[in-house]
């Protein structure tokens, strides 16, 4: 079962980078930026965390929250936060049952070893909890600017 363009978000509650209880719940209002990233610290996801912190504010002009899952612990979230002064909340969903529920979660092959990770995906959820866009397999570069562009045209 995983998630569609058009229907409800699945609601969750993952801890985020200070041990808090966060819920998708609680930015009902808002639109979100919910994005899934594979690993805190590595090149690839350090690139786009940066690109949404370069550009948190023109989100937040559209009444945008940004959201990053990742499989990674509480702690090692806090860290990756503070090494590069992210501006939004990285919730750590260890068991990758969010993962699971959004369709992210997949067996992937790298240097000819397979293994379940996340497929770095986004999903543009609406202020009514809908999800309006999925962007899957997602390409680091341009990534950022794609999805505050579908916002602006199409949620602002």
């Amino acid at each position: 079962m995983t998630v569609e363009t058009g229907q409800q978000a699945p609601n969750f509650t993952l801890s985020n980078q200070s041990g808090e209880q966060v819920s998708l719940a609680d930015y009902k209002g808002k639109n979100v930026v919910l994005y899934f990233y594979p690993k805190d610290m590595t090149p690839g996801c350090t690139t786009e965390a940066c690109d949404f912190r370069d550009n948190h504010e023109s989100f937040g002009e559209l009444d945008a929250v940004i959201l990053g899952v990742s499989p990674d612990p509480v702690d090692k979230h806090q860290k990756f936060i503070d090494k590069h002064d992210l501006p939004f909340e990285l919730l750590a969903d260890e068991d990758h049952q969010v993962a699971e529920e959004f369709g992210v979660w997949k067996l992937k092959k790298n240097f000819g070893k397979e293994y379940y990770g996340i497929e770095r995906s986004t999903f543009i959820i609406d202020k009514e909890g809908i999800i309006r866009k999925e962007f899957r397999k997602v390409q680091v570069k341009g990534h950022v600017e794609e999805a505050l562009e579908y916002i602006r045209e199409n949620l602002s």
